[in-house]
């Protein structure tokens, strides 16, 4: 996985995931990333400095303000809305539709479903481009 800093055209700084950087580069194209804040598309890659890892402990977000973690589950949320509204559901057949889609035997076309972890691991060994959706919110009757 790559991260990438982010910014949109309205100077929100954000970050993105991605499986490889032409995974980057294909959501640009597609127009596909967007800004969590505001929803702009003019998104492009902002200056980062590298991380290095050590061997000291880290907390993570060391300092951020306490709205970070609401925020991050409102980002995460808009990611699954868009996928949901914009991309083809095809339920458990995930993983055969992908690898249709990827060898040319599928119409060209964003999509999202369930598969198992092992469908998912074949798929990305054999470079079917993937990515995990975020979870929904809990439903109320899983809410004490």
């Amino acid at each position: 996985m790559i991260r990438y800093a982010l910014k949109c055209e309205h100077a929100h700084d954000f970050e993105g995931w991605f499986g490889s950087s032409d995974d980057y580069d294909d959501q640009h194209a597609r127009g596909l990333l967007q800004c969590p804040v505001c929803g702009s598309t003019g998104v492009h890659k902002a200056i980062m400095a590298p991380s290095v890892s050590g061997t000291k402990a880290q907390s993570p977000a060391p300092g951020a303000p306490p709205e970070t973690r609401e925020m991050m589950m409102q980002a995460a949320q808009a990611v699954r809305r868009h996928v949901e509204d914009n991309f083809d559901y095809v339920g458990d057949a995930f993983a055969r539709e992908a690898r249709a889609i990827h060898e040319g035997k599928s119409e060209e076309r964003p999509i999202y479903g369930e598969a198992s972890g092992a469908e998912v691991k074949k798929l990305m060994d054999d470079g079917v481009p993937v990515a995990p959706l975020p979870p929904g919110p809990p439903k109320k009757r899983e809410i004490n």
